[in-house]
């Protein structure tokens, strides 16, 4: 399966894919504080583990930053 994610395209060798085991293969270390949209949409943490992504999908995650 290949996807678009931050704009940049990647191949993954599993068929299917849910938002929480693509952020589980993508960033195991940091999933608090960010966001997922999908085609534009952003998606709520509690449909992470139901959403299926599909390859024609565009994936935007977005990681919360401190400052001021």
């Amino acid at each position: 399966m290949e996807l678009k994610i931050n704009n940049q395209n990647k191949q993954f060798s599993l068929e299917s894919l849910t938002i929480q085991a693509l952020l589980d293969l993508e960033i195991p270390e940091k999933q608090n504080g960010i966001a997922v949209a999908i085609n534009n949409t952003v998606i709520p943490k509690t449909n992470w583990n139901s959403h299926q992504i599909n390859e024609i999908d565009d994936i935007l995650i977005i990681s919360a930053t401190q400052g001021g």
